[in-house]
């Protein structure tokens, strides 16, 4: 996303109603976002060949496959950014399934313009400060779980993170294997962590 004063991000809006998809999309061009509007899934699905937006507004129903259907194929495609589903009341049963399969929030018809911009600016908000924290894992335990780890813990836990083997985390840190293996132990140890992939686990999930 753009951290640019006059470009608030990327946004593709999908939704068969034309009047609507026309609405949502001078709403968010005078918020600063560049849109671009599409009438069915693969529409959107062949121009997310060639553009990548920071986030969809995906309506649930329509025409050909549904929008459900083309959550599940930007999840296939590893979509990164968030998409909040649009849905009419009857739609509910349909949305609260969207939700598990992976959209982040849920606009109802009619909605109010205000509230559209601003759960689409909360999703986008929320999934970049998830991209922080993965990127520091220090900064995703939050204080009180970053305050149990010593300095040292908390540069090796950076380098266990991103994959590294103690060797090559060693080797960064200017430290032996062994030694690397020692502060990975406390580590696991302070966190409650059984083995690499728990310790994963505690980081971005319980802790968040």
């Amino acid at each position: 996303m753009s951290t640019d004063a006059g470009h608030a991000g990327d946004l593709f809006i999908v939704d068969d109603d034309a009047a609507i998809r026309d609405a949502l999309t001078i709403l968010f061009e005078q918020s600063g976002f560049r849109v671009a509007g599409y009438a069915d899934g693969p529409t959107t699905l062949a121009a997310l060949q060639h553009r990548s937006p920071d986030a969809i507004l995906l309506d649930v129903q329509l025409p050909g496959p549904s929008g459900l259907d083309v959550l599940r194929q930007l999840n296939a495609r590893k979509f990164a950014g968030p998409v909040v589903m649009i849905s009419g009341h009857a739609d509910i049963p349909m949305a609260v399934e969207a939700i598990k399969t992976g959209a982040v929030d849920l606009v109802e018809k009619p909605f109010d313009a205000e509230k559209v911009i601003v759960q689409v600016v909360q999703a986008l908000a929320a999934h970049n400060r998830r991209r922080a924290e993965r990127a520091d894992p220090v900064a995703a335990l939050g204080p009180d779980g970053a305050s149990l780890l010593t300095p040292r813990e908390r540069d090796v836990l950076q380098e266990l993170v991103r994959g590294a083997s103690n060797k090559e985390a060693g080797r960064s840190l200017g430290i032996s294997p062994r030694t690397i293996e020692v502060h990975r132990a406390r580590i696991m140890e302070k966190l409650g962590a059984k083995n690499a992939a728990d310790l994963v686990r505690v980081i971005y999930d319980e802790r968040r």
